[in-house]
């Protein structure tokens, strides 16, 4: 397996892209929506909102963890999860930067 050379870019990038991979399937963004529209952590739900397996939720958990997006509390048997806010706010603006970066001109490209 070759290098990502990710360590040649800035961190402002890696950090977007790391992002952008975590949301990179629906079923994350159902995932992180469901969270936001419960205002709680939430452990169980999940697998019974979406139309997935509990192996395939625990994966797309363990991807937005990872990304800083979620985080999980253990309470006994149970991973409770919600949007870990300090992240998401950082998410929120380094995107919201990229996407407002765009100026559209006068001469069109293409």
């Amino acid at each position: 397996m070759g290098a990502t050379k990710s360590d040649e870019f800035s961190v402002k990038d890696n950090r977007v892209s790391k992002y952008a991979k975590a949301l990179s399937h629906p079923a994350r963004v159902a995932i992180l929506k469901l969270l936001i529209q419960k205002q709680a952590c939430i452990c169980g739900d999940i697998v019974d909102e979406l139309p997935l397996s509990q192996s395939t939720v625990s994966q797309h958990l363990k991807e937005l963890k990872e990304a800083g997006l979620i985080k999980g509390d253990i309470e006994g048997v149970k991973v409770c999860y919600c949007i870990d806010e300090k992240e998401w706010n950082t998410a929120k603006s380094l995107l919201s930067e990229l996407f407002v970066s765009y100026h559209a001109s006068a001469t069109k490209c293409c």
